[in-house]
């Protein structure tokens, strides 16, 4: 009887059900910590941005979220900064620093789109001390042809510490905070 429970509960663990995979690439406790960043602040109280960069760059780790509602209205494959690769890893590794080509982690408010040499891109104000040298930096959310639309095995192309998107995906992100009165927050996490 007992090695019956056991093998029924290692199938369970093994075939997680959707909303376990929903929590593994979006954690709850990250929703919730935005939403109580964001409460009484004035920033768009119903979309946030969420780039999970313990999913690998292959996969969809970039969410537009409906935080009203609670589900995803958009993923996407998000590249990292080349910066923050190490060697012989799946680890990746983090910095503020100008000039390490890091991506950086922390909460950052989505500002006015500009036109510079990959098209229009959203400037990102970091508002964290892991990110706050993201003006500095020329940290912005662009698009570049290398990065897939869809999941693969391979891994994205590497930028300088930018999240850079497909050009489709960030159009699609570009129409949601053009619509937006105020600014969306964008929360990069490890």
């Amino acid at each position: 009887m007992k090695s019956l429970l056991f093998a029924l509960l290692f199938l369970i663990s093994c075939n997680p059900s959707k909303a376990q995979e929903n929590t593994d690439i979006l954690p709850k406790e990250r929703i919730s910590e935005l939403k109580n960043y964001i409460k009484d602040k004035n920033y768009n109280q119903n979309l946030a941005v969420f780039i999970n960069f313990k999913i690998t760059s292959g996969k969809y780790r970039y969410f537009v979220y409906d935080l009203k509602n609670d589900k995803i209205v958009q993923k996407a494959i998000v590249s990292h900064g080349s910066g923050s690769v190490i060697k012989n890893s799946n680890q990746l590794k983090f910095s503020n620093v100008e000039g390490s080509y890091q991506s950086s982690l922390g909460k950052y408010e989505i500002k006015e789109s500009y036109s510079g040499q990959f098209g229009k891109a959203y400037r990102l104000n970091g508002l964290d001390s892991t990110n706050s040298n993201a003006m500095q930096r020329a940290i912005v959310l662009h698009s570049f042809g290398c990065v897939p639309d869809h999941e693969s095995q391979n891994l994205a192309c590497l930028s300088l510490g930018c999240p850079m998107l497909s050009i489709k995906a960030f159009n699609e992100t570009a129409k949601h905070i053009d619509q937006s009165k105020k600014s969306i927050i964008l929360y990069a996490f490890y």
